[in-house]
């Protein structure tokens, strides 16, 4: 079955030639960039904090703690992200969050498997970063919940979409300080289902990984309720200049 599916896209391709979703230029193989888009993007690798996964720009030892970690000394354990958050990659995460681009699913869906690989090992179940049921019906889909699927597919790792809900709508973050934003998410989740994280690793996906309150807001529920651990996984960091 392999071999016609195979050949199927082959024919496919040849036909109607994929392209990159940035610039749509034709390139070799689905799911991917061209190699000038490619280059564009900021991927991050380390050296970055053990923690939050904030890049370094320079070389540390492993295990080392950037400044923001050390002073507010956050509840999840671990956070990696994919790539920096700015003009150029905003062209894969807008679309793909806003647009219904859902074709970008395969190709971020292995970026962030790239990203995450050295979490995988320790996790024991993945869940997403939930939506508000008001704001689920006007998007009709949330990103996370896809990408979270996505990941579980190729990693074998169970999901479970219903765990953690938003039991309170929040305003939209996109111009909020930090201060505002952990004001704004303060009691928004809730635990669903207790039993199925006791003792668990948790694996919680996201889009883009701004100041942190959301995801440290969800940690703390889940760490609340019995989870042992909590690793943070998303395609992309927003990186502010102090």
């Amino acid at each position: 079955m392999s071999f016609f599916n195979t050949l199927f896209r082959t024919i496919l391709d040849f036909i109607i030639p994929p392209i990159c979703p940035i610039c749509k230029k034709h390139i070799l193989s689905p799911h991917g960039l061209c190699a000038e888009c490619f280059s564009k993007i900021h991927f991050i690798s380390r050296p970055f904090c053990d923690i939050c996964g904030r890049p370094f720009e320079f070389d540390i030892p492993e295990e080392t703690r950037c400044g923001s970690c050390c002073k507010k000394n956050p509840l999840y354990t671990k956070a990696r992200s994919a790539f920096i958050y700015d003009s150029f990659s905003s062209k894969l995460i807008l679309p793909f969050k806003h647009a219904d681009h859902l074709e970008l699913t395969p190709l971020l869906t292995n970026l962030l498997y790239q990203a995450g690989f050295d979490l995988f090992k320790e996790t024991d179940l993945i869940i997403c970063v939930p939506l508000h049921r008001f704001r689920y019906i006007k998007r009709k889909y949330n990103q996370a919940d896809i990408l979270a699927k996505a990941l579980a597919q190729k990693t074998d790792i169970p999901y479970h979409p219903h765990i953690l809900t938003r039991q309170r709508a929040t305003v939209s973050q996109g111009h909020m300080k930090a201060t505002e934003r952990k004001r704004n998410v303060a009691g928004a989740f809730a635990i669903k289902n207790k039993a199925t994280i006791q003792g668990k690793t948790i694996l919680l996906i996201d889009d883009v990984f701004t100041t942190g309150a959301t995801i440290n807001e969800c940690a703390k529920i889940l760490l609340k309720n019995g989870a042992t651990k909590v690793f943070v996984l998303t395609l992309a960091r927003v990186i502010k200049v102090s």
